[in-house]
């Protein structure tokens, strides 16, 4: 993990994930690790990262907990298996009624994705092996907070959070995680989308072509 002041710029979320997959051989080719994607676009991030490992591939659904009047801001997030994180900052600012009520909004758009995405098949077998999460970049972080606990609960040996770009600093819970891999810190860093030529919305049709058995 390095920064630097100049933009490197990716083409777009495969390209991300090819480095970044390549970066990340030396540590974890050929130690069976399960790549875990965050929806929507690092799915398409830790698919190419998969293939590079040559390693087993799957998702787990974590959703931002929106602040209200600011979609892009979050205050938390919610993931399957019922995981929940709400930061001191969501805390401080909103009464627990509102916060209660964002949570059950997101935990329907959860099942939403985990019945299209897996059918509502249960996540892989975790126990035991390292466990690599890879989103498309970290702004704040909150998605992947609660993935980590989930990843625990089901007793992965090592948690790995992996992604191409993120900021110099991002939410202090992660550090729950046994390592952060991440290919690039600008330090002017506004926004996950700046490193990236083409990063447009994800869409659930893109994520299920992923999955599809026989995609290259």
């Amino acid at each position: 993990m390095f920064s630097t002041g100049k933009y490197k710029l990716f083409e777009d979320r495969r390209d991300a994930g090819e480095r970044l997959g390549e970066q990340l051989k030396a540590k974890y080719e050929g130690q069976n690790p399960l790549i875990i994607g965050i929806p929507r676009g690092g799915v398409e991030v830790g698919y190419y990262v998969a293939a590079a490992l040559k390693a087993e591939f799957s998702l787990v659904v974590s959703r931002k907990l929106p602040f209200p009047g600011n979609q892009e801001l979050g205050f938390g997030a919610v993931t399957e298996q019922s995981g929940v994180y709400v930061s001191g900052f969501g805390r401080e600012m909103l009464d627990e009624g509102t916060i209660e009520d964002i949570i059950e909004e997101q935990f329907v758009e959860v099942k939403r994705r985990v019945d299209l995405y897996r059918n509502g098949l249960p996540l892989p077998e975790m126990k035991g092996r390292i466990v690599i999460l890879v989103d498309d970049g970290i702004a704040m972080g909150v998605t992947l907070v609660p993935v980590i606990a989930l990843c625990r609960n089901n007793g992965a040996s090592e948690v790995i959070i992996a992604v191409p770009v993120s900021g110099l600093s991002y939410d202090i819970h992660l550090s729950r995680a046994d390592a952060i891999e991440v290919l690039f810190q600008p330090e002017d860093f506004q926004g996950v989308g700046q490193a990236y030529r083409h990063f447009g919305e994800f869409t659930d049709n893109q994520v299920l072509s992923l999955l599809r058995p026989g995609f290259k």
